[in-house]
């Protein structure tokens, strides 16, 4: 009999903790905050072992920082 309570108690914990995660992934989404932190956070893995796509990130985060020109009126 314990051995099946304490089964059960592990699924109950798990789902528990699985319920956990998906509220806060609903709530990162709605408040918009993963994207800036999954950036970072890959970019110090990336510097750290792939120092090519650190470098490749860096890039494209000056490339986006760009203001770029806007078109000339007479051009087409």
């Amino acid at each position: 009999m314990s051995d099946v309570l304490l089964a059960v108690i592990v699924v109950l914990g798990a789902a528990a903790v699985m319920a956990g995660l998906a509220v806060l992934a609903v709530r990162v989404r709605r408040r918009g905050t993963a994207g800036p932190a999954i950036g970072a956070a890959m970019a110090a893995y990336d510097e750290a072992m792939h120092s090519t796509a650190h470098d490749q990130f860096v890039e494209m985060q000056a490339e986006a920082d760009r203001v770029k020109p806007a078109p000339t009126p007479d051009k087409r």
